[in-house]
């Protein structure tokens, strides 16, 4: 059972009478009660009357009747005396005269709160949440529960600094101390008022760890006026930055309001708060759903097909990409925003990969569709493998994202297996060739190729090739089969690069060598794991 008692009196009578709403007052009487911030407002301001008509000298109660958990109290010890009157240079403006319980209940008509700007009266009335709701309906989603964030106005965390002042002084008059933490803070009041009823008219629970975010982003036209001062005592807090609309921002001017002293403060904003000229508004309403991470192994059957869109200088060189043959139908099915692409290595334009595919991942951002089956995803593959015959995919799957980085753990120690098609400039016999099948763990230098240069830091790599069987053709052709440290430039290896990989085939076999043709036939990373297509 949460209450207020006879120590609270002056406070709920000097908050009433400087136009502080009653789950403000709440608040400031450190009441943890989350029950006591659902009850209607009239009901609110009612109750807080009979308190202060409620003349009895002992520490009597007047009990909300309502069920409870524990309360958050206000501490007992003494304190230093309170800091005296100050005037106007100092200052604690005086505050009119309290006794008189008529003209606190006098000033108490319904008007805007001078600390939360409405948030915890209008913006708490079943109106409102039935806007928020609303707006979540419409978008959507799937969702099995919901996390609620609020983002309050900069200049609140200024009126509450002043409230703060304005009762901590009352407070010492009592001998009593007031620590910010003790406060219980508007977010977390706002919450308690909003999450049962949002829970109620959306039909789900809400939950910390929901990845379905419903968000509010309130402001107030008054924010850059009531913050300026802050700016001017603490300049050093508010730098500009090339994304932000304006340099008040929240942790900006919490970062200010702990670096200011107290009396800088008082000097330029009224304590306590003056009424706000208006209310604040609810500039955004927002839906999210959590990243949702799809995985697999895709084949490439095209030499003609880049792994991502191949753009030079803002000109697109070819119409479409592995990436985007996948993620197209997985952006369709599950009505993404947008998608991050990634995959264990990636093979050149005129490369296919063949074998088992090369493992990928795909994170899919703010799903709308986020109920798969196993059998959903066998036929969203299937439907990717229908719409082109230049990829297939297998081993479709959910995954988490902590289980992506299994694909990239350890890539450059695990191995790649390719064939590659081989011209010599001079004519070849088996017998020239053959000696390459016995030669294991070659160690490589390769400078960065000049073809990636412009994309990758000059440096020399050691890369090793662990084996080598060759398949003679005709006098001028043979195909090279290569197990090879993951991350070895194959075509460089083969022709040498003008000197930067050494040793090279062409050094091997003493003449000049190219390759034609390249296959990766496979990539070994036991990843995502395999599933019975």
């Amino acid at each position: 059972m949460s209450s207020l008692t006879e120590k609270d009196r002056p406070i709920v009578q000097l908050l009433l009478n400087t136009g502080t709403c009653p789950r403000c007052i709440l608040r400031f009487c450190c009441v943890g009660s989350q029950t006591l911030y659902r009850c209607p407002y009239k009901d609110l301001m009612k109750d807080l009357k009979e308190f202060l008509k409620n003349n009895q000298e002992k520490e009597d109660t007047v009990c909300f009747d309502v069920a409870d958990p524990p309360c958050k109290r206000i501490r007992l010890e003494h304190t230093e005396e309170g800091p005296d009157e100050l005037n106007h240079n100092g200052a604690l403006q005086q505050i009119p005269s309290v006794n008189n319980e008529n003209t606190a209940m006098e000033n108490s008509a319904v008007k805007v709160c001078n600390v939360c700007l409405g948030i915890l009266q209008e913006f708490c009335e079943a109106d409102f949440v039935k806007k928020v709701c609303q707006k979540v309906n419409s978008a959507d989603y799937q969702f099995t529960s919901f996390v609620f964030s609020v983002s309050l106005p900069p200049q609140l965390s200024v009126r509450e600094r002043a409230a703060w002042l304005l009762v901590k002084q009352e407070m010492g008059k009592l001998g009593l101390p007031l620590a910010k933490d003790d406060i219980v803070q508007l977010k977390e009041a706002y919450k308690w008022i909003i999450h049962p009823q949002l829970s109620e008219e959306l039909g789900v629970p809400a939950d910390g760890k929901s990845l379905f975010e419903v968000s509010v982003v309130f402001a107030h036209p008054e924010t850059e006026e009531e913050c300026r001062f802050l700016a001017t005592a603490c300049p050093d807090c508010f730098k500009p930055a090339k994304n932000k609309q304006s340099v008040f921002t929240r942790m900006a001017v919490i970062k200010a309001l702990e670096k200011i002293k107290e009396e800088d403060f008082l000097k330029h904003f009224p304590c306590p708060p003056t009424s706000p000229k208006s209310l604040c508004v609810a500039l955004e309403i927002q839906c999210n759903n959590g990243a949702v991470f799809v995985a697999g192994r895709y084949n490439k059957y095209s030499r003609n097909l880049p792994q991502t869109p191949w753009i030079i200088d803002g000109e697109r060189k070819l119409e479409s990409s592995v990436e985007e043959l996948i993620s197209e139908h997985l952006m369709a099915e599950f009505k993404a925003d947008s998608f991050n692409f990634s995959s264990s290595g990636r093979e050149d334009v005129d490369v296919r990969t063949l074998g088992n595919g090369r493992p990928f991942a795909i994170e899919l951002v703010n799903p709308r569709r986020i109920r798969f089956t196993a059998e959903d995803m066998k036929g969203l593959q299937q439907t990717i493998n229908n719409s082109s015959d230049k990829i297939q995919v297998r081993d479709l799957q959910l995954v988490t994202r902590s289980a992506i980085g299994r694909m990239k753990e350890g890539e450059e120690e695990k191995t790649k297996t390719y064939s590659a098609l081989i011209w010599t400039d001079k004519a070849i016999q088996k017998e020239d060739i053959v000696f390459l099948d016995d030669i294991k763990e070659l160690k490589l230098d390769q400078k960065t190729p000049l073809r990636v240069l412009h994309r990758r830091p000059l440096a020399v790599r050691c890369r090793i090739i662990h084996t080598m069987r060759s398949e003679y053709i005709d006098e001028h052709h043979f195909r090279l089969h290569l197990k090879t440290q993951a991350g070895t430039y194959i075509k460089e290896f083969v022709h040498g690069d003008f000197g930067r990989t050494k040793p090279n085939i062409g050094s091997l076999l003493n003449r000049t060598a190219d390759i034609l043709e390249l296959d990766v036939e496979s990539v070994d990373v036991d990843w995502p794991p395999a599933l019975d297509n």
